[in-house]
């Protein structure tokens, strides 16, 4: 497994600089907040962590925002959803505890997936973070630009109390 995920950063390293291409759809905000999930729908909560109060997704994993993201169109595709994968949904997503549900929305990828969106920035997760509360990917650096853990009000926590900087 661990050569996996070494295989797996090592290509993400070598292909970084290649980018993705693509057409990217627009942001629909989530106009059906309060009506029942669609299967396979995504859940965005708020939890507590090393950050303060932070999103996450239904099951707990932390989600991110990325810097060189242009309003609500995703530039993380090819080499880099590899390492931040996005967060999709098969539906409108849902806004659970904590979440203002008119922030919450989508915007349609190259591949025709729908990924969730919260204040206007994608979300991605990490594929460091390992369980769940990990926030090992906030204010990393790559594929040319920063993370950042998400605030309930949909804005970047730019706090790194690890001390540690870096990238991938």
């Amino acid at each position: 497994m661990l050569l996996l995920v070494a295989v797996s950063l090592g290509t993400a390293l070598v292909t970084a600089a290649c980018g993705g291409t693509g057409t990217y759809g627009s942001y629909a905000p989530n106009a059906s907040a309060g009506t029942p999930a669609a299967p396979g729908a995504a859940t965005i909560s708020v939890a507590t962590s090393s950050r303060g109060q932070i999103l996450v997704d239904g099951s707990g994993r932390t989600v991110y925002l990325f810097q060189a993201d242009k309003g609500a169109t995703s530039s993380c595709y090819d080499a880099c959803v590899g390492v931040w994968p996005a967060v999709v949904t098969a539906g409108a997503p849902v806004a659970g505890s904590g979440v203002n549900a008119s922030l919450l929305g989508t915007t349609k990828r190259s591949d025709g997936t729908l990924e969730v969106v919260y204040n206007g920035h994608p979300l991605y997760f990490f594929s460091g973070d390992k369980k769940s509360g990990d926030v090992t990917g906030q204010a990393l650096s790559s594929f040319g630009a920063a993370w950042y853990v998400v605030s309930p009000s949909g804005a970047k926590i730019d706090t790194d109390s690890s001390g540690s900087s870096g990238g991938y």
